[in-house]
């Protein structure tokens, strides 16, 4: 089964508030995120906090997810996809990686990005925007121990880089899978309206293989 795991750990530094409160339309940006995959074909959805873990958990409150606190919220983001990746349940056969402060997110592109994966078997699936990947990224749970165990200084990156032959890519037409929410200006333009743009390319072909940059 596919399950996911949202990253929700940062302290928001740049945006000088915690950004994954920040209301987009009528509810915090973290809301918004956690509804739209928990409406795309995931089981179980892992939601890895830090210092503002009760403020996110207030956030989500009533909605069916499993709040991980990482221990190290100041860390790189792959401490937080660690944290989700131990916190799996036996079943997950694949992880979806969702950033949390990322509020174009749809489960339209969450069942082509599942869809994907179970089309072509592929490990390692990635939306695209004209060419560049962005986010969130499937990831077979056969790879959960070599990303407990190794990328340190690269994040998931090199796991793309190292498995190139397993990776593929779902062109989306939708810039939002490259952009999140760092400082003030981008949170204006998401408040200002997300911009969801036209549902992803699903072609029956499946992905392809190969090319655009890492996310």
């Amino acid at each position: 089964m596919i399950c996911a795991l949202v990253l929700a750990a940062g302290r928001a530094r740049r945006m000088g508030a915690q950004k994954l409160l920040l209301p987009i339309g009528d509810r915090p940006a973290i809301a918004r995120i956690v509804d739209e995959v928990l409406a795309g074909p995931v089981a179980e959805v892992v939601v890895v906090v830090g210092t503002d873990g009760g403020r996110i958990a207030d956030a989500l409150a009533g909605r069916r997810v499993t709040l991980v606190a990482n221990p190290d919220p100041a860390g790189e983001m792959l401490s937080s996809v660690r944290c989700g990746l131990r916190a799996m349940p036996e079943a997950c056969t694949a992880a979806l990686v969702v950033l949390g402060d990322q509020p174009s997110l749809t489960a339209g592109l969450v069942a082509a990005l599942a869809g994907a994966h179970r089309a072509t078997g592929r490990g390692l699936v990635v939306p695209t925007y004209r060419g560049r990947r962005g986010h969130p990224l499937l990831v077979a749970m056969r790879y959960r121990e070599e990303v407990l165990r190794g990328y340190d200084d690269v994040g998931l990156r090199g796991l793309l880089r190292a498995h190139p032959q397993d990776v593929g890519e779902v062109e989306t037409g939708v810039p939002g899978v490259v952009e999140d929410m760092d400082v003030p200006d981008d949170y204006r333009r998401a408040a200002a309206g997300p911009a969801d743009g036209p549902p992803p390319d699903t072609d029956p072909r499946g992905p392809r293989s190969q090319g655009g940059n890492h996310p």
